[in-house]
């Protein structure tokens, strides 16, 4: 199990379209500060039917895209 599941989870649990999480909501949904080896596991998203469209490290937040 990947260290990211509970956030494909909640992404998936989600449904959304379009979700737009702050650095903080991810570190509160994952229990663990984010860090750079997020670059290396956010392709596990498409298995949850999602992909990082955007990642802005000034805005501290992602985009997620559901995908169709």
């Amino acid at each position: 199990m990947s260290k990211f599941e509970p956030l494909w989870q909640a992404l998936q649990t989600n449904g959304s379209a379009t979700i737009t999480l702050s650095f903080l909501d991810i570190e509160n949904i994952l229990s663990f500060p984010l860090d750079h080896s997020f670059l290396t596991y956010k392709k596990e998203a498409i298995n949850y039917g999602y992909q990082v469209k955007k990642i802005s490290l000034k805005g501290q937040w992602i985009i997620f895209d559901h995908l169709k």
